[in-house]
């Protein structure tokens, strides 16, 4: 898991949290122009894919094989036309909504599952975290785009199961970084005082452990949003994730390779709002984990 473990060591370390500790995030996380900018196009791409039936000036659905592969400027098709006629703003604008979806659903899904087992294995220690984490780390021997690929592959192509492919495919880093932030919460002051006083272990962990060790995990988390774009347009791009003709970015760049020789502009706008989300999504991680860091 080569595009997903790399990143892992760049968790941040669980702090106590002061009673203005999201104030002072906050603060710093507004002093930094990129990481405000990327929260700006994120925020305009969640509105895109909110808003996306009503901002689309034509049907993302409608045909025309009179007005195939038109260039970009073209009258009535502002940002140029597809393999089938189709309005291509229409399109990616259409295209939001489903192309964020299928990134962020797998990291959110992961998110809980991969946290859950994390912070069991580091709270409870032993054998139970030897058992559960040699088991994690049996995923660790597959590069994450091959792993991704052979699970969609072997369920079948489809959005539900590329879902669940990712899903796994992100359970994996997210449990490493919560177990080791929850060994390290494990063993701090407040931790053994409350033990000491009687506090059961559900208790401890609601209490003590959670609000501690849910920041660097779920800022971790972000980064791996980017991953998953990518991951899930890949298997789009392959016929393992979305079918046509639903507007999926990665569908689309499948759909207008062949066009790339006649219109390269117009094939190339989906993988640019792939890689524009990918990297607004990465600056935006990058200045959360900046904000957190109380060393500055």
């Amino acid at each position: 898991m080569a595009a997903v473990s790399a990143s892992s060591n760049l968790a941040l370390a669980p702090v106590e949290r002061s009673p203005g500790y999201w104030r002072s995030v906050w603060a710093r996380f507004l002093r930094d122009p990129v990481a405000v900018g990327a929260g700006v196009v994120v925020l305009m791409l969640l509105g895109l894919a909110a808003f996306g039936p009503w901002l689309a000036p034509s049907d993302p659905y409608a045909s025309s094989m009179l007005n195939r592969l038109k260039p970009i400027g073209t009258e009535g098709y502002l940002l140029g036309s597809d393999e089938l006629g189709r309005d291509m703003l229409s399109r990616l604008i259409a295209g939001a909504r489903l192309s964020l979806f299928m990134g962020l659903t797998p990291v959110l899904c992961a998110f809980v599952i991969g946290t859950l087992i994390g912070i069991v294995a580091g709270y409870a220690g032993g054998f139970t975290n030897t058992a559960i984490m040699r088991t994690i780390d049996v995923f660790y021997a597959f590069p994450s785009v091959l792993l991704a690929i052979a699970l969609s592959g072997a369920l079948g192509a489809g959005i539900l199961n590329s879902l669940i492919s990712l899903t796994i495919v992100f359970i994996p880093p997210i449990a490493r970084v919560a177990e080791s932030v929850t060994t390290q919460v494990r063993g701090r002051d407040y931790v053994e005082a409350a033990r000491a006083s009687g506090a059961g272990a559900f208790t401890i962990v609601r209490v003590h452990v959670l609000g501690n060790v849910l920041g660097p995990i779920f800022v971790y988390a972000t980064s791996l949003i980017a991953v998953s774009m990518i991951l899930a347009s890949g298997l789009s791009f392959l016929g393992l994730g979305v079918k046509p003709p639903e507007p999926e970015w990665g569908l689309m760049l499948n759909t207008l390779r062949t066009a790339i020789y006649v219109q390269p502009w117009v094939a190339a706008l989906p993988g640019a709002m792939i890689f524009i989300t990918s990297i607004a999504f990465n600056l935006l991680s990058d200045g959360l984990r900046s904000a957190m860091d109380n060393k500055g």
